[in-house]
């Protein structure tokens, strides 16, 4: 597959490269820029984050699960990228020295190209744009000095580019082959034309964001086979208010779910934010999310709590079900061969969410339980319940029996006390190395004492210290 972008500035063709190569190891092997480091290869430390622009704008990517054919038509940046084209040291660059920002320096350039697009996009919440990047030994109080100190500093004039051309699109219904014996991999850009295609197709390797297919390769070492990247189909991205209704394609990053969801439903909104990093946001896709089938994918029980529904395609054949009935079990949903996630949609509504999401550690880690309670209190008393949980079961699922329960009841404490042996009627959790089956349950009880307690105007986020 050929593939155009420019990288630092300047513009390359990558002729007949295997699809499912990541950018890391091309950047390394082929480009000898091993400034950006391979440290997990999954996406989790930051010590490969390059920026890449497009239309929507520049993004902090993990270049360890990022294939190529997704850089088509992009500009990437990497860190031998961020000092001007004489040498010129970046702002984040100098004052990372000037503050004793680095001591090994392993993650070091996957901080300044972070830091870099922060001061790009003149965003000074840097807690939240270097979560996606640990440093094991310098510690992080003097790289946030750093983010400081450079933000009031000007943009340098080459971090100000625009993408190339992208290379000509392979057609939907047709192969195009990589590397010399590679499988066919497809770049469609018509929604119709790549349903009908995929229709008979059911075997092909969809990517979207791939923070989940490219640990496929990276851990699994899979052959995807056939390859279909999903990004250059607009209409995935498709965002409307309709009657009743907010649509939101399969293919939103997460990033852009999280922009939508601040006025309307906040709770949602910061749960996101922990959901990933923002180089993982900044590719993921609510579509991608939702087929994964996760039992511990966060924007599931915040959709279910929602009363979302899901929009599935297969050819010219649509359906939609509510989205809590398309978990069947543990890695297996109502999907037939051939058919993908269109859209996913939810109903207009008042705000009574609530999301609570409890992990070893606060930012993108994988949540033990994840809360969602869409709860309306009247008068002191329970009118609506619609609860679902992550971690709890094989599938995000709905706490029928628990919302049953609640409806004409005060959050009092008769009621929060016999909240964890309703739980117990709806879910049977199991015990790995994140959480005991009881500590779930205790877990998942003592998120209704948080609601309750939120709800009775008490602060009772851990972020706040409070005497």
């Amino acid at each position: 597959m050929n593939v155009t972008f420019s990288l630092n500035g300047e513009t390359v063709h990558v002729p007949a490269s295997p699809p499912d190569r990541t950018l890391l190891a091309w950047l390394r092997e082929t480009r000898g820029l091993t400034g950006t480091k391979e440290g997990c290869n999954e996406g989790d430390c930051g010590s490969c984050t390059v920026l890449v622009s497009d239309a929507e704008g520049c993004r902090a990517l993990n270049a360890c699960i990022l294939f190529l054919p997704q850089l088509d038509g992009c500009a990437l940046r990497t860190v031998e990228g961020i000092a001007g084209p004489d040498g010129t040291l970046h702002p984040v660059q100098a004052e990372m020295i000037a503050h004793h920002g680095a001591q090994c320096g392993f993650c070091t350039p996957g901080f300044v190209v972070s830091m870099a697009r922060s001061h790009l996009l003149g965003r000074h919440d840097h807690d939240d744009m270097l979560a996606g990047n640990l440093c094991r030994c310098t510690g992080y109080a003097p790289i946030i000095r750093a983010a400081e100190a450079a933000a009031s500093q000007p943009v340098p004039a080459w971090m100000q580019e625009s993408p190339p051309a992208a290379a000509p699109d392979a057609p939907a219904t047709s192969g195009a082959s990589g590397a010399s014996g590679a499988a066919p991999v497809h770049r469609p850009t018509d929604l119709d034309a790549f349903a009908a295609w995929y229709a008979d197709h059911p075997g092909a390797t969809l990517v979207a964001g791939a923070t989940d297919v490219g640990l496929w390769v990276t851990k699994g070492l899979r052959d995807l086979g056939e390859m279909v990247f999903l990004g250059k189909i607009a209409a995935l991205r498709a965002v409307r208010q309709e009657e009743g209704r907010l649509w939101i394609g399969a293919g939103t990053r997460l990033s852009r779910l999280r922009e939508l969801m601040a006025d309307r439903h906040p709770a949602f909104a910061e749960l996101i934010r922990r959901y990933g990093s923002e180089q993982v946001r900044g590719a993921a896709t609510i579509g991608g999310n939702i087929a994964n089938g996760s039992p511990i994918a966060d924007g599931s029980p915040a959709l279910i709590a929602l009363g979302a529904t899901l929009h599935l395609r297969r050819g010219a054949a649509r359906r939609q079900m509510p989205l809590e009935a398309f978990f069947l079990e543990y890695g297996r949903q109502d999907r037939a061969p051939g058919e993908f996630v269109e859209a996913v949609s939810i109903p207009d509504q008042p705000d009574e969410l609530s999301c609570y999401k409890l992990s070893k550690r606060f930012d993108q880690d994988i949540s033990a339980v994840c809360g969602c309670f869409s709860i309306g209190i009247e008068a002191g008393i329970v009118r609506r319940a619609r609860i679902a949980f992550g971690g709890m079961a094989g599938t995000p699922r709905r706490a029928a029996t628990l919302e049953a329960a609640l409806i004409g009841r005060a959050l009092d404490e008769g009621t929060l006390g016999a909240c964890r042996d309703w739980l117990a009627e709806d879910f049977t959790p199991l015990s790995d190395m994140r959480a005991s089956a009881g500590y779930r349950l205790d877990a998942a009880a003592g998120m209704l004492r948080r609601l309750a307690a939120e709800r009775g105007g008490r602060a009772v986020s851990v972020l706040k210290v409070a005497p």
